[in-house]
């Protein structure tokens, strides 16, 4: 079936040579665009497909038997800026996760050592999914502390973005951990209508990555840039890391889950982040 279809893309690149000298530009054109069409057909049949579903990802990937929603926040800090910007979220942000009347956790809060220069992330924890963060944000509206922290905050920024995001299902909850560690962000941007997917696959893989329990969390965006994974790694230094990442090699079945995930990924990134003094995640 294949050869047939080579064929006949073949032979409608000779009749689009042929159309160029004996008929002109209009011709080519049309000859061009059958061509196109053929040559798409032929490539689609090698493209992996995924099974329709009944129901939104985020209902079939996301953990059942809690209600939490993450929020992650990139601060692009002026270079000048980041220790003052370093010490102001110290001062503020443990006070926020102390206080019981808010319903959320500071998980976590680094600046990035590999990757963005001068950036600071921040990953907290809604107990209660949306009402919860809307309650956050509205008793912090009334906040006095976290107006004033604001508002210096916003003089040493150059740029600052967020999402919300649900955790998988089969990765483990972020919880503190003792240090010093050093933590890894990967983020992959994927091809849309792939998540389920990629998540059938990581719903295996993880097994491979928890020896060392470097497996720290692993979620996908809700609102924000769409499609977005990220998994946060914990490692003892660069080399743990090399170490560890090689070890997966060993396990049956890795290779399959690299080589089928890697087509899902339209663009990806790592940040290798050092966690502030009063992150949980040490």
């Amino acid at each position: 079936m294949a050869t047939r279809v080579l064929q006949r893309v073949g032979k409608g690149l000779t009749q689009t040579r042929s159309g160029l000298q004996k008929n002109g530009q209009v011709t080519v054109v049309v000859r061009s665009l059958s061509a196109h069409r053929e040559d798409s057909w032929f490539k689609s049949l090698f493209v992996r497909k995924v099974d329709p579903r009944k129901d939104a990802h985020a209902h079939l990937l996301a953990k059942k038997e809690d209600n939490n929603l993450y929020k992650i926040q990139f601060h692009n800090v002026k270079p000048e800026c980041l220790e003052a910007y370093n010490e102001l979220c110290e001062d503020v942000l443990p006070s926020i996760h102390a206080d019981p009347e808010y319903p959320c956790e500071l998980v976590g809060t680094w600046n990035t050592w590999y990757g963005e220069q001068d950036q600071a992330v921040h990953l907290w924890r809604y107990r209660g999914g949306y009402p919860a963060l809307t309650e956050v944000m509205s008793k912090l509206r009334q906040n006095e502390v976290f107006t004033r922290y604001r508002n210096e905050r916003g003089k040493m920024l150059l740029s600052r973005r967020n999402q919300l995001l649900l955790e998988f299902s089969f990765w483990n909850e972020p919880v503190p951990r003792p240090g010093p560690n050093i933590y890894e962000l990967r983020s992959y941007q994927l091809r849309p209508g792939t998540m389920i997917e990629w998540g059938n696959y990581w719903a295996r893989a993880i097994e491979f990555r928890q020896q060392n329990h470097e497996a720290v969390g692993g979620f996908f965006s809700q609102i924000g840039s769409l499609y977005t994974v990220h998994h946060l790694w914990a490692y003892k230094d660069l080399q743990s890391r090399e170490d560890t990442r090689n070890s997966a090699w060993q396990h049956d079945g890795w290779d399959e889950v690299v080589y089928y995930t890697v087509p899902l990924i339209q663009h990806m990134e790592s940040r290798i982040m050092i966690p502030l003094k009063n992150s949980p995640l040490k």
